[in-house]
């Protein structure tokens, strides 16, 4: 019996992949829905920059006729458009690169290819995956930002016009709009999924994750991407131990937010997790200022040759101006002082499995002029720790909140299976049915 659409769009990343290496579901079915969910949303939500169409309907007749079938059979899956494509173009964001076809996969996609994931298109970005925004609006309220750089990407998983969408970041480009779009935006540590053939932004910050609409899907599709089996998250029947970590710039955050959080920790601990709170350690707020600082040389080097050329927006020329003052012993000062940093927030969590913290200042601001503030989440790009959001609330506006859970350097696997645990406790449920 076949599945109907509104099924198949049900259906977990893990559910389509295990349907059709079962053979109870076609790896055409379950693209043809998402194009018919993409034909739907996408002119309102506008979170794709190009789309496969056609070549992603051949992928899924190739996978059918195929007698083995991969990891990722049929999953559906949109790539940041700062990520390279052989067969799609590659803009990075921006008028300069528009049209721009790589010779090449990066690796991430390569790797998805390989498990038979089905490439959906090319997700809107910010211009070189910083600060001027693009075309996406809120899947919840286009009068809202999706939140950046990854902004296509999450809209699309959003809008479950992709299963999987990759994302990167540099600041806190996959946390904060997963929060503002009410999706799962998993950051792994630093390095976990190769960012090869990623257009660089910082060599020691940038870091490609995924987003997904709910955990699991996020550890299983990295599992794969990563090839790091120990990512795939089954059932969760052990409470984490949580450490509830305010930070320094606690008070930035708006009401709906720290409201968030502290329903967040009442229930978990209501629920059998051990939860108690953790204090800022001293100079936490020096980790800004270094962040700035490593971001900060490595962008105006990385970017030099786009710095001076007219095609930019004015948004990113005023950007490396400023990044280009950056001082490069600040930058050694900050590299030296970051092991210590490292140890020491690692000691931090000794006797919790994952800290709670704030994953974006409130609800996704009103207007598309800018894509929100990262001061949630620099630090732990900075100090490559592994980080996932988690719907937890809506805000007065009706738009999602997500709360942060993050974990120690290369320990993902418990940061994942204690996100999943968070995740059934505070079921939040997917409820986008369309544009306002």
């Amino acid at each position: 019996m076949s599945l109907s659409e509104q099924a198949i769009l049900a259906l977990s990343a893990r559910e389509v992949a295990s349907n059709i290496q079962a053979g109870s579901l076609t790896a055409c079915a379950a693209i043809a829905a998402r194009q018919a969910q993409i034909a739907r949303h996408e002119p309102a939500i506008l979170a794709w920059e190009t789309l496969a169409g056609a070549q992603a309907m051949q992928a899924a007749e190739a996978l059918d006729g195929q007698a083995h079938k991969g990891a990722l059979a049929g999953v559906a899956i949109g790539v940041k458009d700062v990520i390279d494509t052989a067969d799609l173009a590659t803009g990075y964001g921006s008028a300069l690169y528009r049209g721009f076809r790589p010779a090449w996969d990066a690796s991430c996609v390569a790797m998805a290819r390989r498990a038979d994931a089905v490439i959906l298109g090319k997700t809107v970005t910010t211009e070189f995956a910083m600060a001027s925004p693009n075309q996406t609006r809120n899947p919840h309220n286009p009068l809202h930002t999706p939140g950046g750089s990854s902004s296509g990407s999450c809209a699309a998983v959003a809008a479950n016009m992709a299963q999987v969408a990759y994302g990167t970041q540099t600041s806190g480009s996959i946390i904060r709009p997963a929060s503002y779009c009410g999706v799962v935006g998993y950051k792994p540590s630093f390095g976990t999924i190769n960012s090869t053939g990623a257009k660089v932004l910082a060599h020691s910050l940038d870091t490609i994750g995924v987003i997904t609409r709910n955990v699991r899907d996020a550890g299983f599709a990295s599992a794969v991407l990563a090839s790091r089996p120990e990512l795939n998250v089954g059932e969760v029947s052990a409470a984490p131990r949580i450490a509830v970590f305010r930070s320094s710039n606690w008070a930035q955050a708006q009401s709906e937010s720290q409201t968030a959080l502290e329903f967040a920790a009442t229930q978990l601990a209501a629920k059998g997790a051990h939860v108690s709170e953790i204090a800022t350690p001293p100079h936490f707020e020096q980790l800004f200022a270094m962040h700035d600082a490593v971001m900060g040389w490595e962008v105006a080097h990385a970017l030099a040759f786009e710095h001076r050329r007219s095609e930019i927006s004015d948004v990113t020329r005023r950007f490396l101006d400023f990044k280009a003052e950056s001082i490069f012993a600040h930058y050694q000062q900050a590299q030296a002082a970051l092991g210590e940093w490292r140890r020491q927030m690692q000691a931090l969590m000794d006797g919790y499995d994952v800290i709670v913290t704030l994953a974006a200042p409130g609800e996704a601001p009103e207007g598309l002029a800018a894509t929100g503030d990262p001061a949630f989440n620099q630090v732990w790009t900075l100090l490559h720790t592994p980080c996932i959001t988690v719907p937890a609330w809506r805000g007065p506006k009706g738009l999602p909140i997500g709360i942060q859970l993050v974990g120690r350097i290369g320990d993902d696997a418990r940061l994942l299976h204690g996100a999943a645990w968070v995740e059934d406790q505070l079921a939040v449920k997917q409820d986008f049915t369309g544009v306002v």
